[in-house]
């Protein structure tokens, strides 16, 4: 039988050695992490203080950019102390909490998105009934409901995963993932597999689903209108369109490197597609919320 063993550290095999331009990386991701920090949260700062923006639709927005500072500092800082050593160890510990940080705001950020394309259909197929059915009372309780589903379903798959002995301790990635830990069990991990199953489903197929079906119905409702009221959907629901497109690409892509072996890729492929989850929904959100919605790109530029 092999060795198994609760390992107090974690080795993060997949930082390659890049030599002199480990600094002008460093300090380029430094400069991205910050720029996301400010550009999401001003658009926080900007919905809570103007009181004209407390609207179920930027109540969404603020919530999408609040968890993209949640999932960034679950990052961006253990990212930033690993490209500046030159080992890639991190504690059992401190594993398991970047874990539990990444995962919420993965699933916060589908289940936000889910919510999201909610609003936008009362509000283009019952436009009469938007206002008594979406107030900014259910608006934050929707969020909540959102938020606290794979709360309960991510804390159970990683007290599980906490749980189980290893039989090794390296794991292929930048960042600590639940199934990179998984695949080091040394015994049958059924329970694991059949919680994730369930967490994926409630917390990714069936709000995927949703959406697909709302915009469906959205679509329907605008072909059969007038032009200046095409645009007017357009011009609503683009952005978030856009955002749940980037969200969906980049969580594919993290999924299926996940299913692969680091080694039969390229390295600076692989370290590419495991970044882009985590880095390009916050950098992108507050660019495609913040430029397209003139309301919010007014306020921020009053505000500074």
């Amino acid at each position: 039988m092999p060795n198994q063993t609760l390992f107090p550290y974690f080795n993060l095999t997949m930082f390659m050695n890049i030599g002199p331009y480990r600094y002008p990386a460093l300090a380029s991701f430094f400069l991205l992490y910050l720029f996301i920090v400010c550009a999401n949260l001003a658009i926080v700062l900007t919905i809570c203080r103007e009181k004209n923006l407390h609207e179920p639709m930027y109540i969404f927005i603020a919530c999408l950019s609040f968890n993209a500072l949640y999932g960034s500092t679950g990052f961006f800082p253990r990212f930033l102390l690993d490209l500046a050593s030159d080992t890639h160890l991190i504690s059992r510990a401190a594993c398991f909490t970047q874990i539990y940080f990444i995962y919420t705001y993965g699933c916060n950020e589908m289940t936000t998105l889910c919510v999201m394309a909610y609003d936008r259909f009362l509000a283009v197929c019952h436009p009469l009934h938007y206002h008594s059915r979406m107030t900014v009372k259910k608006a934050l309780t929707l969020v909540g409901l959102a938020w606290l589903l794979p709360l309960i379903f991510l804390t159970t798959l990683i007290y599980l995963s906490a749980t189980l002995p290893l039989c090794g301790n390296e794991i292929q990635k930048v960042f600590c993932a639940n199934w990179n830990v998984v695949k080091l069990s040394c015994v049958p991990t059924v329970v694991n597999n059949v919680v994730g199953m369930f967490m994926s489903i409630f917390t990714v197929f069936i709000p995927l689903a949703f959406v697909l079906y709302t915009y469906t119905r959205i679509m329907n409702a605008a072909w059969r209108r007038s032009a200046k009221f095409k645009g007017r959907v357009f011009q609503s629901c683009l952005p978030h369109m856009v955002s749940f497109i980037i969200y969906s690409i980049t969580a594919f892509c993290d999924i299926a490197l996940s299913r692969q072996s680091a080694e039969e890729m390229n390295p600076f492929v692989a370290i590419m597609l495991s970044l882009e989850f985590v880095v390009i929904p916050p950098l992108l959100n507050p660019l495609v919320y913040g430029m397209k919605l003139s309301y919010i790109r007014r306020h921020i530029f009053k505000m500074l």
